[in-house]
């Protein structure tokens, strides 16, 4: 019974430490103790690690660290030449982590739970259907990967242009110093990419495809940004995936009931065991003969089931973000801008604040306030607000009718529907 628990615990901490590395960075773990983890993992046991070199070795031992870090990250070599994508940006091919990850777990649950389809709850079918909701999740990746996300040229620029206005708050009528072309609103020129992508959501680590695919396919594109183009794809490989954690969660579960029926589980440990009948004598009797013959489907069970909570919340944050007709790169700049604007108006009521205590203190005349007045009475800085405009938000229809049909695609058809007219 103990090596059983010691097994799940092992494979929670693991599963732990995997979603922290791969997921701590997401916007709805900020401030969380997945994100502190994701920090240590990336960040901060390197940056410990060079320091007890540091006090160790000295400015030697330093050097050296540096020396391996630019072979191994800044510059090609042929030992990390399969596993990373070398750019100047050093991104790691997360597109491989993907598919490595889809693979070994429908590998893992064929292996142990395909031998028991057809079952008591659960129908052969479900062997092709797997198999099919796999390649459609799979498709809607390289769909997101390899579509356009709107990469703005001296070609379409002006179609951007009069996509969407410019608000004056946070977009300003400029031009982009690297493309030197005009930067429509809602843009932003992705560095790791080094275009300008229209309605600039996020560059999506996880959409780093296959480099020798990219060459193949694509040489000229770098489709890993989420923008204008590629937002409802990327939503449906968000969606569909929490579908498909779900559906295989559950399939499993049907597994694993349909066992114990099969087996008389049930009927043996009240019969034969004289275990009392109710949920809570008969639920840990369950779960440890659980764990003791199927412990590989209990554990892909709590995998999928995990992992299906994180995509619904980074689904429902990605979906609520359309629905507003905003995006990831817009939030963080109007979260700049607002921090910025309240730091001027909280600068601006001290200095009335101050000027009004320095004419009461050269007004002899007026009696003195009294404390419990003074105490209650409402501060110069309560009043200090400031409000998110945002022009693009046009309603939840309209704003979702945007995602699906891009407003520079319709645009264009229908100017080309008025030049062919």
């Amino acid at each position: 019974m103990a090596v059983q628990w010691l097994l799940v615990c092992h494979g929670l901490v693991t599963l732990l430490v995997v979603i922290s590395f791969l997921c701590g960075q997401w916007p709805i773990f900020q401030g969380t103790f997945i994100s502190r983890i994701h920090y240590f993992i990336t960040l901060g046991a390197f940056d410990y690690f060079q320091r007890f070199v540091a006090i160790v070795f000295g400015s030697r031992g330093t050097n050296a660290i540096h020396s391996v870090e630019n072979y191994c990250c800044d510059r090609p070599n042929p030992i990390l030449q399969s596993l990373v994508v070398v750019k100047e940006q050093n991104v790691i091919d997360f597109g491989v982590i993907y598919l490595t990850i889809i693979a070994a777990t429908y590998y893992m649950i064929v292996q142990s739970s395909f031998s028991y389809i057809p079952g008591y709850y659960i129908s052969g079918v479900h062997r092709y259907t797997s198999l099919l909701a796999v390649g459609v999740g799979i498709l809607l990746f390289l769909l997101t990967s390899f579509s356009d996300p709107g990469t703005v040229n001296a070609e379409n620029v002006s179609e951007y242009l009069s996509a969407y206005p410019y608000d004056n708050v946070i977009y300003l009528e400029k031009e982009c110093s690297t493309c030197k072309i005009p930067k429509p609103a809602r843009s932003k020129h992705c560095s790791i990419c080094d275009r300008c992508v229209a309605r600039f959501d996020h560059h999506c680590g996880w959409m780093v495809c296959l480099q020798s695919l990219k060459l193949l396919l694509s040489p000229n594109m770098n489709n890993n940004c989420i923008g204008e183009r590629n937002t409802r794809y990327f939503l449906a490989f968000l969606l569909w995936h929490f579908l498909l954690c779900v559906y295989g969660a559950v399939a499993i579960a049907f597994i694993l009931a349909g066992r114990l029926k099969e087996l008389q589980v049930i009927h043996i440990l009240t019969v034969y065991y004289g275990i009392e009948s109710s949920f809570r004598s008969l639920a840990p009797q369950v779960a440890q003969w659980l764990l003791a013959s199927y412990n590989t489907q209990v554990l892909l069970v709590v995998f999928l089931a995990i992992v299906s909570l994180l995509l619904a919340g980074f689904f429902g944050y990605h979906a609520n973000l359309c629905l507003e007709n905003t995006t990831t790169n817009e939030t963080y700049k109007w979260q700049d801008y607002i921090s910025w604007q309240m730091k001027i108006s909280e600068a601006k009521a001290s200095a009335a604040a101050l000027k009004a205590s320095l004419g009461d203190l050269s007004n002899e005349k007026k009696p003195p306030e009294s404390k419990w007045k003074a105490f209650f009475r409402r501060s110069h800085l309560e009043d200090v607000e400031v409000v998110k405009k945002n022009i693009y938000d046009k309603g939840y229809f309209h704003n979702f009718l945007e995602v699906i049909f891009p407003l520079s695609t319709r645009r264009r058809l229908l100017q080309n529907k008025t030049k062919s007219g």
